[in-house]
C-alpha cells in the first residue's frame, strides 16, 4: 500500500507541475512543394533555419513531386479542406492560380492584415512584374527564380581556334562558334534545353515583341497568341537549318540537353541559370558563361529576359493563427542574408536587390565567375509590356503545343511557319477553352 500511495502522490506532483507550467502550443505550417535532391535539402535548411529563430511557429515542408503533382495535390486537398496553407507552384501557372479566386490569398493583402514590412520596390522588377497584377500587387510570393544563359566549354573553344575568355554574344556569333566546333570534331555545336521557354518565350522578351495580345494576358483572358511573327519564323527557320549540320543539335525537351553538355558532347549550352551549380560540380572542363544571344539587327535588342521557376501561393480557409506565421515565414525569406545564402548555395537568383547586393559586396560574384549573368541580364533595361512576363491561362497545355510543332520542325517535317502558325492556332483553342471555364474574370 505504501507503494501504490508513493506512486499516486508522484503522479499526483507530475500533474501538478504539468498544469503549473503548461507547454507552448507551436502552430505548425504546412509546405507543399517540389523540390527534391539538393534543392529539396536548401529548402529544408529554409524550413529548420526559421523553426530554429523564434517559437511560435514550425514550418513543416512536404514534398508532393513535380510541379504538377504538386498543384493537382493541393487542388484535391482544397476540395477536402486539408490542403496546407503554402504551396509551390511554377510561374507559368500563374493566371490558372489566379482564376482560383476563392482559393488564394493574395500576398499583398497577407502581409497588410498581418502588418509585417513587406514592399514590393525591395524585390527585383522582372521578379515582382511577373507575380502582380495590373496594379502593381504581389500575389504570391517569389521564391526560385531562374533565366537562361549561355553556358560554354572553354577547353573546345581552344581547341577550335576559338577565343575562350569571349562568350558568343549574339546568334550569328552562336553559328559561326557552333561551326568551328564542328570542324574541330565536337559531335554537336550548341544546344539548348527548355525549347519553348528559351526559344520563344524568352526570345521574344528578350527582343521586346509580343507573344500574344492583351499584354502578353496581363490584359485579361481574352488575349490571342501572336508569337507566329516573321522575327520568329526566322530564329526558329535557322535553327532548323543548323539541325541539319549538327550546328545546333536539339536534345530534347525539358533539362534533357544539360548532360550532353556536361559531357563534352557540345560545345555551347544555353540553359536555366539555376544549373550552374550543377554545371560546375559535374564538367571535367573550364565552364564559360554569357548572356542569352540576340539577333543584333532587331531594334532595341537586348531587352530583358523574364523568369522560370516557381512561387509560394498561401491558400485560404486555414485556421486564422497559421497565417501570422506564413507572414512571418515571408518576411524572414525576403532577409538580405537569408536571400543572398538561398542565391549562393543553389544558383536561382536573388529576388531582392539587397540580397544582390549582399552577395556582390561578399565577394561571391569575384570568385564565382558567370553567377552575376542572370540578374546582369535580367535588370539592364526595365520590363516593357513584352517583357516583364506571361499571364496566359492553360499556359502548360499550351508550351506542350509550341513544343510539339517545335519537333516538327527540327525533323524536317514541317517548315518553320506552318509549325508556329499551327502552335498558334491550338494554343488559342486552349485559351478560350481556359476562358470559357472562369467567365467572372
Amino acid at each position: 500500500m505504501r507503494r501504490v500511495r508513493t506512486l499516486l502522490l508522484l503522479a499526483a506532483g507530475i500533474l501538478a507541475s504539468g498544469f503549473a507550467s503548461p507547454a507552448h502550443a507551436v502552430t505548425e505550417i504546412h509546405w507543399w512543394h517540389a523540390m527534391s535532391g539538393q534543392l529539396g535539402k536548401h529548402l529544408e535548411k529554409l524550413a529548420a533555419d526559421f523553426n530554429a529563430a523564434q517559437t511560435e511557429f514550425r514550418i513543416v515542408p512536404a514534398y508532393k513531386g513535380n510541379y504538377t503533382e504538386t498543384v493537382t495535390a493541393s487542388i484535391f486537398a482544397f476540395r477536402s479542406r486539408s490542403q496546407p496553407a503554402i504551396v509551390q507552384v511554377n510561374e507559368i501557372a500563374t493566371a490558372t492560380m489566379m482564376a482560383a479566386r476563392g482559393a488564394i490569398y493574395p500576398v499583398f493583402e497577407l502581409m497588410r492584415d498581418q502588418t509585417e514590412d513587406f514592399s514590393p520596390n525591395a524585390y527585383l522588377p522582372a521578379v515582382t512584374g511577373y507575380y502582380s497584377d495590373v496594379a502593381g500587387n504581389m500575389l504570391s510570393f517569389p521564391f526560385n527564380a531562374s533565366t537562361p544563359i549561355l553556358y560554354y566549354n572553354k577547353d573546345l573553344f581552344r581547341a577550335a581556334g576559338l577565343d575562350p575568355a569571349k562568350a558568343p554574344r549574339t546568334w550569328p556569333e552562336v553559328g559561326a562558334a557552333a561551326k568551328k566546333l564542328r570542324a574541330a570534331g565536337a559531335p554537336c555545336g550548341f544546344t539548348t534545353s527548355w525549347p519553348s521557354w528559351i526559344n520563344v518565350e524568352n526570345f521574344s522578351a528578350f527582343h521586346n515583341v509580343p507573344i500574344s495580345t492583351s499584354s502578353n494576358g496581363f490584359g485579361g483572358l481574352d488575349a490571342e497568341l501572336t508569337f507566329n511573327n516573321a522575327l520568329l519564323v526566322r530564329h526558329i527557320g535557322q535553327l532548323a537549318e543548323w539541325q541539319a549540320a549538327k550546328v545546333y543539335d536539339y536534345s530534347g525537351r525539358g533539362p534533357s540537353a544539360e548532360p550532353r553538355f556536361q559531357k563534352g558532347e557540345c560545345g555551347i549550352f544555353i540553359g536555366s541559370s539555376a544549373t550552374r551549380a550543377d554545371i560546375k560540380a559535374n564538367s571535367k572542363f573550364e565552364v564559360g558563361y554569357g548572356m542569352l544571344p540576340y539577333w543584333p539587327d532587331v531594334a532595341g535588342a537586348p531587352q530583358n529576359t523574364i523568369i522560370g521557376g516557381a512561387t509560394l501561393w498561401v491558400l485560404r480557409d486555414r485556421p486564422r493563427g497559421e497565417y501570422a506565421g506564413v507572414a512571418k515565414f515571408f518576411a524572414f525569406l525576403s532577409r538580405p542574408e537569408v536571400q543572398a545564402a538561398w542565391h549562393q548555395n543553389t544558383g536561382y537568383l536573388p529576388v531582392t536587390r539587397a540580397a544582390y547586393e549582399l552577395t556582390r559586396s561578399q565577394g561571391f560574384y569575384d570568385r564565382n565567375p558567370g553567377a552575376s549573368i542572370a540578374t546582369e541580364q535580367m535588370t539592364m533595361k526595365s520590363p516593357t509590356v513584352n517583357s516583364r512576363g506571361l499571364r496566359l491561362g492553360s499556359f502548360v497545355l499550351v508550351r506542350d503545343a509550341i513544343e510539339d510543332e517545335l519537333e516538327f520542325v527540327f525533323s524536317g517535317k514541317k517548315s518553320a511557319k506552318a509549325a508556329l502558325d499551327a502552335a498558334v492556332e491550338r494554343g488559342n483553342r486552349l485559351l478560350r477553352q481556359f476562358e470559357r471555364a472562369n467567365p467572372d474574370r
